[in-house]
């Protein structure tokens, strides 16, 4: 692809769909972003979401990885407040060394949850205070030069296993640029900050031994349909599903209940958050990213395939692939 194109699999549990369903459908998403030259896929932590089954995604990635051969997989991200920097470098080197040269391990400041679900956890809602030397304390595990005397990650010890950091602000932006990581900002949710978060990344960044020079990671929901309307159909059943379960608390809702909702303040809110995304046609969906990626200043966009369908989501995953891939020809 003339345009690195990357895929956040949210493995969204459909209406009247199971986890395994959704599991599986994230197994054939991957076997078709695999085929269809996508560079990796990551999998993103969140808790105490009925719609989402991605809580666990190092389990997630070994399950797809058995089922896939070259794609990149990883965490987009692992929330690294919910957890030791020596169990997740424990559990990405046990991945690492079952699909060496495959896995990529991105980091979040964020729990991922609400507070009870922090306290289900078992964590300090206080932890993320402690990120920046977390992020140091797991790099120095997966480098083989512990920072705690006595102690080594295995597996993990010295596999070097690539860190991303994802971030919504300048916070995560300095970090990154500081430790010469590469910056993965969530605009597919949170577009406010996405220049001045890449511009302050970009200014500050130092080399690592990791890292030569910048690169920016932006993120963008997609939906590509064979038609327009079937677009923005499916587009409009992800926000009005996407609504409810942010404001719903577990709620079920009529129609006209969720009609209301999308009129609210907070159904306004819905589609604000999710401002950068590219609708429509094949063709309509590539010049919206090729111009995004200009906006963010990106050297590579990951794509979140919009549909409440697996099938329709599946077809996104192969338009786009199509349409950037006769650009390229």
């Amino acid at each position: 692809m003339s345009l690195p194109l990357s895929i956040l699999d949210l493995a969204p549990i459909a209406p009247g769909e199971s986890a395994s369903q959704s599991i599986a459908a994230s197994v054939a998403l991957a076997q078709t972003a695999e085929e269809h030259g996508y560079g990796r896929v990551w999998y993103a932590e969140h808790h105490n979401m009925a719609t989402i089954a991605s809580s666990a995604p190092s389990v997630v990635i070994a399950h797809v990885g058995a089922h896939t051969s070259t794609i990149r997989l990883g965490s987009g991200g692992v929330m690294l407040p919910n957890h030791s920097p020596l169990t997740v470098a424990e559990q990405f080197g046990t991945l690492e060394a079952m699909y060496p040269g495959r896995i990529d391990l991105g980091l979040g400041r964020a729990p991922g949850s609400d507070e009870a679900t922090t306290y289900a956890l078992r964590r300090d809602p206080a932890a993320s205070a402690s990120f920046p030397e977390d992020v140091q304390e797991l790099r120095a595990y997966l480098a083989g030069h512990s920072r705690v005397p006595g102690v080594t990650a295995v597996p993990g010890n010295g596999s070097h296993v690539p860190l991303y950091v994802l971030g919504s602000s300048t916070f995560g932006a300095r970090l990154a640029a500081a430790l010469g990581l590469p910056y993965a900002f969530a605009s597919h949710f949170a577009p406010q900050s996405l220049g001045a978060a890449v511009a302050a990344y970009r200014s500050e960044f130092r080399p690592s031994e990791q890292l030569e020079r910048p690169h920016v990671i932006a993120g963008v929901n997609v939906v590509a349909a064979d038609t327009a309307e079937q677009a923005h159909e499916a587009r409009e059943q992800v926000l009005r599903t996407f609504a409810t379960s942010l404001f719903g608390r577990g709620r079920t809702f009529s129609e006209a209940e969720v009609d209301q909702l999308m009129a609210s303040a907070a159904g306004q809110h819905v589609r604000q958050m999710q401002t950068y995304s590219a609708v429509g046609t094949p063709s309509e969906v590539r010049r919206y990213l090729e111009e995004f990626r200009t906006v963010a200043d990106a050297d590579e966009l990951i794509v979140a395939h919009q549909a409440r369908d697996t099938q329709a989501r599946l077809r996104s995953v192969v338009l786009l692939a199509e349409a950037m891939e006769s650009v390229a020809a």
